[in-house]
């Protein structure tokens, strides 16, 4: 059984790989100077960096839903908007 039916393509594994790479990175920043205390930020909600790294992708997964449902492909629109919301989530969240 191969995994042709997962219509693989180059844009589609390097999601994956930028998935797999943040977490890794994360899970390393965190063994190397790990993150304490949650933070409170705008929302009032105590968050971490892994809270954080999770409010981010899914919001830039609705972020790329919404752009295709709008303005269909490119993408790369989405992607600016997306790594400008990780930002401020990162920032003030």
């Amino acid at each position: 059984m191969g995994l042709s039916w997962m219509a693989w393509t180059a844009p589609t594994a390097a999601f994956f790989i930028c998935i797999v790479l943040a977490i890794s990175l994360m899970g390393f920043l965190e063994w190397r100077n790990p993150g304490g205390e949650p933070r409170r930020g705008i929302l009032t909600l105590d968050t971490t960096r892994g809270d954080r790294l999770f409010i981010s992708i899914l919001g830039s997964a609705f972020i790329h839903l919404g752009w295709l449902g709008l303005m269909g492909t490119p993408l790369w629109g989405a992607v600016i908007i997306s790594v400008v919301y990780t930002y401020c989530v990162f920032r003030w969240v």
